[in-house]
Formats: structure tokens, sequence, C-alpha cells
């Protein structure tokens, strides 16, 4: 068995506000992390800090880029116990959006339409949500999230285990102890 990271997170920007104000939810953005210290964390989002309409396919970083610049990012940390070969799909799945990232977009109208219960799709462009839930579904995982998806939605997944809380700086490696998170 092997964990994925889902990660939760509200940046403070002027579009993640106004994505907040209009879904009233606590996080704007999610983020998939292939391993628990966040190194391998991706998601569909601004390619420049200082450039919110520049966005596609993204490495993630907490202390580069987006969130360095946003350095109050408050988020919500989760685990999600899969197969060693779900795994594996999912890892070769972005690894070759990755090496293809100038093929992928941006699914700006997505990210609109969902704000009304709509779901407007185009080939190789997602929004942050669309593009998560699309990685874990074509591993064969069953997360059970409705079509159209935001990124409070992944909050009901139910093997979702929370490990951290708080702002996205100051999250540390936690020490896994019988069970039980602890953090370094």
């Amino acid at each position: 068995m092997k964990n994925i990271y889902i990660i939760l997170t509200h940046t403070g920007t002027a579009l993640s506000k106004m994505i907040k104000s209009f879904t009233k939810d606590e996080f704007s953005h999610v983020s998939i992390a292939l391993d628990i210290e966040l190194k391998e964390m991706y998601s569909f989002g601004r390619l420049h800090p200082y450039n919110p309409f520049w966005a596609g396919f993204v490495h993630e970083d907490i202390n580069q880029g987006t969130f360095r610049r946003f350095h109050l990012t408050t988020t919500k940390i989760y685990s999600l116990t899969i197969t060693e070969e779900q795994y594996k799909k999912i890892k070769d799945m972005i690894k070759q959006m990755e090496q293809e990232r100038n093929q992928y977009t941006f699914n700006i109208l997505g990210l609109l339409a969902a704000g009304f219960q709509k779901r407007i799709t185009a080939k190789q462009s997602f929004y942050c949500a669309e593009f998560v839930k699309y990685v874990i579904e074509s591993a064969g995982i069953n997360i059970g999230l409705p079509e159209v998806v935001k990124p409070e939605d992944f909050k009901k997944i139910d093997q979702l285990e929370e490990i951290y809380g708080g702002l996205l700086q100051q999250y540390k490696i936690p020490e896994i102890s019988q069970g039980i998170f602890t953090y370094q």
C-alpha cells in the first residue's frame, strides 16, 4: 500500500478570494502530492506567482513560487491510502503530463462554469479540482466526487485521513508512530 496526499489551500490572492466569496468554502485550490514531504506536488494553477492569467500544469513547491509569495496560505493536508498499482498509474500519468506540459491549458471557462454548477470541458484543459479528480479516477480509484467538482468536495472522500491543518509554510513532515502522526 502507498499514500498520496490531497492538499487544500487558500492563498488569499484576488482570484482565490473571489472564488471563496462565491462558493462560501474554506479552500479555493487543491493539489495532489505523491510524497508526504510535498516535493512531488502538482496541480493546475499559476505558472508565475505575479500573473494569475498565465496558468496551466504546475509542479508546486511550498517554499517557492505562488506559495512563497503568499506565505500566509492556509491548508488542510490529507492522506489517501491506495494500492501500489494505483500509485504507479498516478505517478506515470503525472510524469507524462509534466513532460508534455506545454500541451495542457488552464480551463478558465470550466472554472467559471463550476460556480454555476455547470461543466465545460476541453481536451487537455483542467482547473485544479478537475485535474486532481481526473488523475485519481484514471487510476481506478472510486472517490465518489460530483461531476462538477470544486476543491472542498475532496473533504468528502471517505478514506481520507487529515494529517495537518494550518499555515502551509509551517507544515513539517510528520513522523508516523503507531498510527499517530507527530510533527518534527
